[in-house]
Formats: structure tokens, sequence, C-alpha cells
């Protein structure tokens, strides 16, 4: 059963990648050919962090990531600035302990296709 990233609003300065899979093959000619390859050929990076979020709310982020890599099981998220969930996984995260009650976690969200 798929899981709901918490609500837990991302901080802005998030980053997202695009690598599509582009596959290119060169001529002696010099003349190039380029196709897309695969169905989901273009899926994105999410570079995200929550600033300054309390220590409950840090919690909260971090068991659900903890939870979901023990059986590199994907998650429903919505990026910032969008209005659609998409599947993500999320293979490393970063909690650092800015102030007394107060915490920061970055991570990078990689989307992934659902069957």
């Amino acid at each position: 059963m798929t899981q709901t990233f918490p609500s837990i609003q991302a901080s802005f300065g998030l980053s997202k990648n695009s690598n599509p899979n582009v596959k290119e093959i060169k001529f002696g000619d010099g003349y190039a050919q380029r196709v897309t390859f695969g169905l989901n050929q273009n899926l994105k990076d999410y570079s995200l962090s929550w600033n300054n979020i309390t220590e409950t709310e840090a919690n909260q982020i971090e068991s659900f990531l903890d939870l979901r890599s023990k059986d590199n099981a994907s998650f429903l998220y919505t990026p910032p600035q969008e209005s659609t969930a998409k599947y993500f996984i999320c293979k490393s995260w970063n909690r650092s302990i800015n102030y007394a009650g107060k915490a920061s976690i970055s991570a990078t969200f990689n989307e992934v296709k659902q069957p």
C-alpha cells in the first residue's frame, strides 16, 4: 500500500533536475541521430530541504523515510508549486540540529513510475 508523505511544506530554494534518456548515434559523415529511450524517459529528481522545523516534524519526516527505506517502497508526494502527486523514492537524507528544539532535513527525491 502506497503511503503519502507527511504534509509538512518543504522550504523554498529547492532544485528540480531533469535528465532525459536520449540515445545518440553518430555517423561517420558528421551527422547524428537522437531518439528518446523508454516510456518514462524524463523522470525528475528533487533536492528538497525543510529548514528550522520542530523536532516533532523532523521526527515525523525521518520516521517516514526510515520506514520506506527498509523495503525500498515508493511514496506519493506533491512537489512545491505543482498540483499533481507523483511517486518517489528517497535513497538518502540528512538531518541537522540547528537550535534547541529545531532541526533541518535535506533529501533527494527520485521520481519513479508504478506499474
